[in-house]
């Protein structure tokens, strides 16, 4: 985990070199630690973080600036003015003009666009209108943008591979999913060039070798993917209806749509799961801020001093005597400006309530995005599968399925993105021939079943719906 830099109020960042160095630190850790060489290693895949960019000078490879994290707010006024602006109610008329004429879906999402602060779009045009020297190579061509996976091709190769995959692509906002190609249309709104972006491949791809220097041989990449999509593929939710649920720094609900676009108006947005070869999957996201942020902030000022003990002390008492934990720590994708806060703190108030109220608001936010998706996606939900350091809370994984009465899976590993990666690796160097070999290797660990009325809960959602009202727009 690569600390993250704040240099300034909402700015979240994070330092090239130190994610490169502790990228190779881990994996030369991890071979060693299975008593490997690296001449034993077949293939590398890469998992990585989403959202989260960089951009750096095409023939020196120096970065212009620190790579932006997706949790980052520098682009929060920006947003806000073009989410009301004339210009976007002109293009939703537009769009929804041409969808009612054509029936064509490629017309649907950009008929209700807004922007958010957790994609790239926003940050992007940001840079150019801020850092000098990045827009200035632009102009030259000398501009490369990549997120974590494309920076890492590009170091892993010395600079002889600069690409990225459909499923980082399609995370960025500024990936057109149902083209399959970046949006010269938003680049043209936003003032960012198109020259700056790069050739797509697909997500289990011989991607080329890394260096030998770096490693002592070269090895081939056989894979990239985004962490969340890796997620669901590791998880097997191979078929349309499948849901994965990762519960982690946020939490990210996502349904497999299968060869089905679905963009919806709100809380929902479409991706591409993962292309390989003829395949391509689309998923539907949802997404939460603040649940692993929220869980490691009360650790660090030792509410508890371990997380494992969180669903005992939760469990210790029956409610949590109307104490509501409202987050916002960092950033809300619906409002940026969400205060996060304690309501109806009593002398009688003690650290376990606290906790509670803690876990209680990730289950109630899993309840609020299961119901949209129920409502929204027309495809009958089948598996729910949960990920992730927070699905190793057995009070929020029961919550949650009581709260949505559906049974939830949790596998024997928490951590499916890195899964997803070696699988989606070992697809494409052949060292596994069909997802069929893949789905014999699942390992469930737990099963939760609804075992309360969700009903039961009302009073402490509705206290805790009120307590969100009055922290909005702070």
């Amino acid at each position: 985990q690569v600390e993250s830099l704040y240099p300034r109020p909402g700015w979240v960042e994070l330092d090239p070199e130190v994610l490169w160095s502790q990228f190779i630190g881990v994996i030369k850790e991890a071979v060693q630690a299975a008593g490997l060489h690296m001449r034993q290693i077949a293939g590398l895949g890469i998992s990585t973080q989403r959202g989260t960019f960089i951009t750096w000078h095409k023939r020196t490879g120096k970065p212009f600036h620190n790579f932006i994290s997706w949790q980052d707010l520098r682009s929060a006024e920006l947003v806000n003015s073009w989410n009301k602006s004339l210009l976007l109610k002109v293009i939703h008329v537009i769009f929804t003009v041409l969808h009612f004429l054509t029936g064509n879906d490629r017309y649907l999402a950009p008929s209700f666009l807004t922007f958010s602060t957790h994609q790239t779009s926003m940050k992007l045009s940001w840079v150019f209108k801020n850092i000098h020297e990045a827009e200035e190579a632009a102009k030259k061509n000398n501009c490369c943008f990549g997120t974590v996976d494309t920076w890492l091709l590009y170091r892993l190769t010395k600079g002889s591979v600069y690409a990225t995959d459909y499923s980082n692509a399609s995370s960025t906002g500024i990936f057109e999913p149902f083209t399959k190609c970046w949006s010269p249309t938003l680049c043209n709104l936003l003032s960012i060039p198109m020259s700056i972006y790069p050739p797509v491949k697909d997500t289990s791809f011989n991607f080329g070798s890394t260096d030998s220097e770096i490693f002592g041989v070269p090895i081939p990449i056989m894979a990239v993917v985004a962490d969340q999509q890796s997620a669901m593929f590791g998880e097997c939710c191979f078929h349309p209806g499948d849901v994965k649920l990762t519960m982690g720094t946020g939490g990210f609900w996502n349904v497999n749509t299968g060869e089905r676009l679905f963009a919806s108006r709100g809380s929902l947005y479409p991706l591409i799961g993962w292309k390989i070869g003829e395949e391509i999957v689309y998923l539907t996201e949802g997404s939460i801020s603040d649940i692993g942020t929220a869980i490691k902030w009360a650790l660090d000022i030792e509410i508890f001093t371990n997380v494992d003990e969180t669903a005992e002390m939760a469990q210790s008492i029956a409610d949590s005597q109307g104490v509501c934990f409202i987050p916002g720590l960092q950033v809300s994708g619906d409002d940026p400006y969400l205060c996060a806060s304690f309501t109806g703190l009593k002398p009688s108030t003690n650290r376990n309530h606290l906790v509670r109220a803690i876990l209680e608001s990730v289950a109630f936010r899993n309840k609020l995005l299961y119901d949209i998706i129920e409502k929204k996606v027309l495809i009958p939900l089948q598996t729910i599968r949960a990920d992730g350091g927070v699905s190793n809370n057995s009070f929020v994984m029961q919550m949650t399925s009581d709260l949505i009465n559906k049974k939830i899976e949790k596998p024997a590993n928490a951590d499916m993105s890195s899964l997803g990666a070696a699988f989606l690796a070992g697809l494409a160097s052949g060292f596994w021939t069909d997802k069929k070999q893949l789905k014999k290797l699942r390992r469930i660990e737990a099963v939760f079943e609804p075992q309360k009325d969700s009903e039961e809960y009302r009073p402490a959602m509705d206290a805790w719906l009120q307590a969100r009202k009055h922290s909005s727009h702070w």
